[in-house]
């Protein structure tokens, strides 16, 4: 049996996602770009799919363009901002996003691009004067994540579109990590563009949509066919689109059980605290997402407890799936300036609605002995120590 507590890296395709997706991939296989009604099947399929999406969203099905992928979805987003004012040549973004914004900002700066990069507080919060302070009239783009996918800390995304509004900027969220766990409802939001990725709400991997406002002059990134009306081009991935309908349908009825899953995340939280000294929660205090919690535990390495729990059958992650095989301290945690003794030995804990209490007990009943064995044998043991000064003083740098 395994433990899964990495959902915020990929979840569990749902049994009735499963189900509803499957007749496309077999019996009901027409291209829905087809004339004839066999494919016509297909393209029905998918506008009941896209009026699903929308529903969570609070949007129109019109606003909605599937894609394979929130990094597609981000890209083209980034795109099209760009596109529709060519002549702004400035860019905002947070110092936390995830590779898929920060690599795409970084390729923008060598073509000539300005980019701004927000800090963090030690909670992991924006500070929108800093946001205020970096706007000007050449910012063609606002972009930051809904919430952040190591700590679950939530941004004020409509204060950031407010601000963006008022210099004429276009605001992109990816919200990937936040749509089917926080209420949205994108008909009186000031969000322009918006990511999703279903395998992050039960639907497989593969498929992703991307919100359009109407009226947004849309710009595609992807080239070569008429498909999703003409904005990204492409045959559908017709099982994926609709299972990815269903997961927001199921989705969108879960939002009034998604306390749960707060609820379990805190006995975690609460628990491990209460048992196990030199513990924090990274990003605790401010707004966060209900499934997901950072620990950080002093003095030992997060891949030494992600080793000893995968022993115990527990799965879960010291920072985004991303990038993980990389031994450099997360960016997230370094943006929010945490000692050097938390930044190493932090762990992202992230629920779902199949999340049991049984599951969360087993974990409170082993990282006690777990924290205890490695402590035991590591030499970064105290806060005083002269080279562990010297590191943090590196770290804050």
């Amino acid at each position: 049996m395994v433990t899964y507590l990495d959902n915020n890296a990929t979840t569990r395709t749902d049994p009735e996602v499963l189900a509803a997706m499957l007749p496309y991939l077999s019996e009901l296989y027409g291209n829905p770009s087809s004339m004839h009604s066999f494919g016509g099947q297909a393209g029905a399929a998918i506008e009941a799919a896209r009026e699903q999406v929308a529903s969570l969203l609070g949007a129109e099905p019109t606003e909605i363009i599937f894609n394979s992928c929130g990094s597609e979805g981000n890209n083209t987003a980034i795109h099209a901002a760009l596109a529709a004012q060519p002549e702004k040549r400035h860019i905002v973004t947070t110092a936390v996003e995830h590779p898929a914004i920060l690599a795409v900002c970084k390729h923008l700066e060598k073509r000539g691009y300005t980019v701004t990069y927000l800090s963090v507080d030690g909670r992991g919060e924006l500070d929108l004067l800093e946001l205020e302070a970096a706007m000007t009239g050449g910012t063609a783009l606002v972009t930051t994540m809904y919430a952040n996918n190591e700590t679950g800390v939530i941004f004020p995304v409509e204060q950031v579109g407010e601000i963006a509004k008022a210099y004429g900027a276009t605001c992109h969220v990816d919200a990937v990590q936040a749509v089917g766990k926080v209420p949205i409802n994108l008909a009186t939001s000031t969000i322009d563009l918006l990511t999703l990725s279903g395998h992050k709400l039960h639907a497989p991997k593969g498929i992703g949509a991307l919100y359009v406002r109407k009226g947004f002059r849309f710009r595609p990134f992807l080239l070569g066919g008429h498909q999703e009306r003409g904005r990204r081009a492409g045959t559908h991935n017709v099982p994926g689109i609709v299972a990815l309908g269903k997961a927001a349908e199921l989705a969108q009825a879960h939002l009034a059980h998604v306390k749960r899953e707060a609820e379990l995340r805190d006995l975690l939280e609460y628990g491990i605290l209460a048992t196990i000294p030199d513990t924090v929660v990274n990003g605790g205090g401010a707004p966060r997402l209900p499934n997901t919690t950072n620990i950080g535990f002093k003095y030992i390495e997060g891949e030494a407890i992600l080793f000893m729990l995968n022993r115990e059958g527990i799965c879960a992650s010291s920072g985004s799936a991303c990038t993980s095989g990389s031994l450099d301290p997360s960016h997230v945690l370094t943006a929010m300036g945490l000692p050097y003794t938390i930044l190493h030995g932090s762990i992202r804990f992230s629920l779902s609605r199949y999340t049991t209490e049984a599951e969360i007990r087993q974990v409170l009943t082993v990282m006690p002995d777990i924290v205890e064995r490695l402590r035991a044998m590591s030499p970064f043991n105290n806060d005083q120590a002269e080279w562990l000064q010297e590191r943090d003083l590196a770290v804050a740098t």
